[in-house]
């Protein structure tokens, strides 16, 4: 059986303590598809979520190895409504700008707000 391509999902955060802090959470791991990718993105995030406002550790090892072990408390990721915006990096406050990404396995998967 062949490995599945590599595929990696950036999320815009933002500091929930410190307005007008931002960046990118990156997630990376195999997939099937994009849309693999990000519902796994997104589950691992829920998960991590989830473990530390009950007190627990963040997990690892999710859907087929994905996981979100650098989940930072006090930071938000603005999930889009679950669609991949190919060629796009949302930038707060301002239309999209051209990036990196690409819809292409192996190559980031951006997300638009």
């Amino acid at each position: 059986m062949t490995q599945p391509p590599n595929y990696e999902v950036d999320v815009p955060i933002r500091s929930t303590e410190t307005p007008g802090l931002e960046g990118v959470h990156v997630f990376t791991d195999w997939a099937d598809s994009r849309s693999a990718a990000l519902k796994a993105a997104h589950e691992v995030y829920d998960a991590a979520h989830a473990a530390a406002e009950a007190g627990h550790e963040i997990p690892h090892g999710g859907p087929g190895g994905w996981s979100a072990c650098g989940y930072r408390p006090g930071w938000e990721l603005d999930w889009p409504p679950r669609r991949p915006a190919p060629g796009t990096t949302p930038t707060a406050g301002s239309t999209p700008a051209p990036s990196r990404c690409s819809s292409a396995p192996g190559q980031p998967l951006c997300l638009a707000a």
